[in-house]
């Protein structure tokens, strides 16, 4: 009875934190409307209304407004007519990628003894660009999520672009509109590791391949690198949702809607409805339809009116997008089943619950090679939670981190919505061409956490450029900062995972034969031809003939071009009208998603708080993360490690103790860091960089508890006088090393480095005389160069 009280009380309290949430979202809705608004007629039309003279401009420029707008209208109906030509042509032509570069096929996985729809291309670089065959090679796999491939580098200011500017090979993941008869989730992660593989063997002197993964391929780049580590090189998911469950709830902030989308629909059983109903294949279509109700204003007015207000210029970048987000892809039902059931829905990519076709669990913390974040606050799609929980989730601790010898970079871009991580011009220019640049030395990075910053400048001839510089974090801290709840309204995802499974149980039991009696190829194939989406473009294209007038009339009206001014009168009235179009588009928006948000906690927060929460009282949310049995064991291994190891220790302790933490960290040092290796090399360990970031890693944790300790102890890892003698040798040289003389090199790490050289030789030194460098350069870090 006691505990019937209890949670009807939290169930009046969840209520009454609802309700208020929801005011508070419908008040931020209503304030979002009332200032566009506002400002739409201040920034439009402010006073000139009012003007006599202004206001005679406006009525007598009615007329050749008219005419401009008339023939706006003509050359508008004819782009989508051109669109939905171009639609026709490409499903013609079999839905090849949308790429912008030259391609040859290097492997085809329709030719696996597994097949699949997928197969590996070659970029071939335009004739003014010179690749270097021995530098990292670049693989680029774009997400199949409805669309088809080739977002990727559908443009020049593209991933591909930015790499090939570079000087990288560039390999490209595509894939076929239709799937291979019985393919898998896990066929196609098969094939993949063959696509590495074989990348590997065409590049032999080359370091190991990088991963490029965007959004939902970003999970499938990860899945590879953790099955296959020893293949895989640097990884770079963008806007990649790793850690569905994840969100930005808060009370004054708005939400992410597909967040509860599943929960909503009652699971996962809608997907295998829409496959059944196409006879055992799911169409793409639909989930790019959930894409587009995200944001009916940009999806029913803002870009039609964007290409119809500049239609003079705009229509070949609209014809450029289109061709690529109307083409729509098909998937097999299980492949879509496997994707909702194990991801979206139960959220075990990161839990080990996820394995190979030999049983193997994923377990991405053997993923050894650098991984790199790109999210972005202004996605609704994969918010930054999504992005970037699941370090929490597998590692717990930056401990975790730097035992393993990981390093994680983050990069979160502040406004960039989801389909901006990948097509932007201005992201590629700036963001991808960073991390290119990063990826070049990321490798000798120290194991931890990091932000990346991109600081911007003007150069000597007035253009703008970048500077980039790493911050270590705390994983503790990051995690407090993305979940300003604990991650506690996770919680009723659990209940929606169980609902689902007993609704999918129901549906395969009761619905799926009698859909199966009457399904068939001809009928899916009619279903897919009139879905909205297929219809919009088909309809309006030359197999109408009610449309034959459109393209003469087009012809004619640009022969006969008549425009008004960009700041008449008439125009500035249809802005406004405009922005109140797609401002009421958008407060609609918010309602609908404060009431699915709502909605959702109502029922499944409730569910779990009677009867989950009671029945999970005291087992762990994560259950890979850091238990405290796990942290003391970590804990045990760090301070019996004090005296233990060789040379490779000893360098890395050495330098750990020279670094100077907590300080933004410049690019230029990890491409001096790299040069230093290189030139050094046959006085370094004779190790692998995953090798020196694990025991790098645990050095870092042994100085930073008892830093006298860990130097006192550097006679017990250097025993032989050579060794000694070989790591003072190479101090010496390091520190004469012109690239030094850059470096920010306080009087608290050349006392250090006298203190290191007291003890390694074994006798008492003098006060070291090294000359202080000159002064540094704005940014520079320490002295890390191991």
């Amino acid at each position: 009875m006691l505990e019937l009280n209890k949670d009807l009380t939290r169930s009046a309290e969840m209520n009454k934190k609802l309700s208020r949430v929801f005011r508070k979202r419908a008040e931020i809705a209503q304030e979002h409307f009332m200032q566009r608004t506002k400002d739409a007629f201040e920034k439009h039309l402010g006073g000139m209304l009012h003007q006599p003279a202004v206001n005679w401009n406006l009525w007598t420029g009615l007329y050749p407004y008219a005419v401009d707008f008339t023939q706006r209208c003509i050359l508008f109906w004819d782009t989508l007519r051109q669109r939905g030509n171009q639609y026709l042509e490409h499903e013609r032509a079999g839905k090849p990628p949308v790429l912008t570069f030259e391609h040859e096929t290097v492997l085809d996985a329709r030719k696996f003894k597994r097949p699949v729809n997928y197969a590996l291309l070659r970029i071939l670089p335009p004739e003014e660009l010179a690749l270097d065959p021995t530098r990292r090679p670049y693989i680029i796999i774009d997400p199949r999520a409805g669309h088809g491939p080739g977002i990727g580098g559908f443009k020049d200011d593209s991933q591909i672009g930015v790499a090939l500017r570079e000087g990288h090979p560039v390999y490209f993941v595509t894939f076929f509109p239709e799937p291979e008869p019985g393919q898998t989730l896990l066929d196609v992660t098969t094939a993949e590791q063959q696509f590495v593989k074989k990348v590997r063997e065409l590049h032999p002197k080359s370091p190991k391949p990088v991963l490029i993964g965007n959004c939902q391929a970003g999970w499938a780049a990860m899945m590879v690198a953790a099955s296959h580590p020893e293949d895989t090189g640097p990884v770079v998911i963008n806007g990649a949702p790793m850690s569905y469950w994840g969100g930005a709830w808060s009370e004054g902030e708005g939400d992410n809607p597909m967040r509860y989308a599943a929960g909503l629909l009652g699971g996962t059983w809608p997907a295998s409805l829409v496959a059944d109903l196409g006879n055992g294949v799911f169409d793409g279509a639909w989930l790019v339809q959930n894409f587009e109700s995200l944001n009916p204003a940009n999806t029913f007015w803002d870009k039609y009116y964007n290409l119809f207000a500049k239609i003079d210029t705009e229509p070949p970048r609209f014809l450029e997008f289109e061709r690529w987000w109307g083409g729509y892809f098909l998937m097999n039902r299980e492949e879509i089943e496997w994707i909702t059931k194990n991801l979206f829905v139960g959220n075990k990519l990161w839990s080990g619950d996820v394995r190979a076709k030999n049983g193997q669990a994923f377990d991405l913390r053997e993923i050894k090679s650098p991984i790199v974040l790109f999210a972005s606050m202004g996605d609704n799609i994969t918010p930054p939670q999504q992005a970037f929980n699941w370090v929490a989730d597998i590692y717990g601790s930056t401990a975790e981190i730097k035992a393993r010898g990981q390093v994680i970079v983050g990069l979160l871009h502040k406004d960039i919505g989801h389909l901006g991580i990948f097509v932007s011009g201005r992201v590629a220019k700036k963001e991808h061409t960073q991390i290119v640049s990063v990826l070049k030395s990321i490798e000798t990075l120290p194991p931890g956490l990091y932000g990346m910053q991109i600081l911007e400048r003007k150069g000597s001839n007035g253009k703008t450029e970048y500077d980039v510089q790493f911050v270590e974090h705390s994983l503790e801290k990051i995690s407090e900062r993305l979940n300003r709840f604990k991650r506690a309204d996770e919680q009723p995802f659990q209940a929606v995972q169980n609902i689902s499974d007993f609704n999918q149980h129901a549906y395969e039991l009761f619905v799926r034969p009698l859909i199966a009696a009457f399904s068939n190829d001809m009928a899916a194939k009619a279903l897919r031809t009139f879905h909205p989406l297929r219809a919009q473009h088909w309809g309006m294209s030359d197999l109408n003939p009610w449309l034959a007038w459109l393209q003469p009339a087009a012809t004619l009206v640009k022969q006969r071009r008549q425009t008004v001014a960009n700041d008449a009168p008439a125009r500035e009235v249809e802005r406004v009208t405009s922005e109140l179009v797609s401002a009421s588009l958008d407060f609609y928006r918010e309602i609908r998603d404060a009431l699915s948000e709502v909605s959702f906690f109502q029922l499944y927060g409730h569910l779990f708080a009677l009867y989950l929460g009671r029945e999970r009282a005291g087992q762990p949310t994560e259950p890979w993360r850091v238990s405290d049995e796990q942290q003391l064991a970590l804990t045990q291994e760090v301070m019996a490690s004090f005296e233990k190891g060789g040379y490779s220790e000893g360098v890395a302790r050495v330098f750990s103790l020279l670094a100077r933490h907590g300080e933004p960290f410049p690019l230029a040092q990890l491409h001096l860091k790299r040069e230093l290796v290189t030139k050094f090399a046959e006085l370094l360990p004779k190790t692998t960089f995953e090798q020196q970031r694990r025991i790098r890693g645990m050095q870092d944790l042994i100085v930073n508890v008892d830093r006298q300790r860990a130097l006192a102890a550097l006679p017990k890892l250097l025993q032989e006088p050579a060794d000694r003698k070989r790591l003072l040798t190479l101090l010496e040289r390091v520190m004469a090393h012109e690239g030094m003389r850059q470096l920010n090199i306080v009087p608290e790490q050349l006392e250090m480095l006298r203190r290191i050289r007291q003890v390694l030789s074994g006798a008492a030194q003098p006060p070291s005389k090294t000359r202080t460098p000159r002064r540094p350069k704005p940014h520079r870090r320490s002295l890390q160069p191991a």
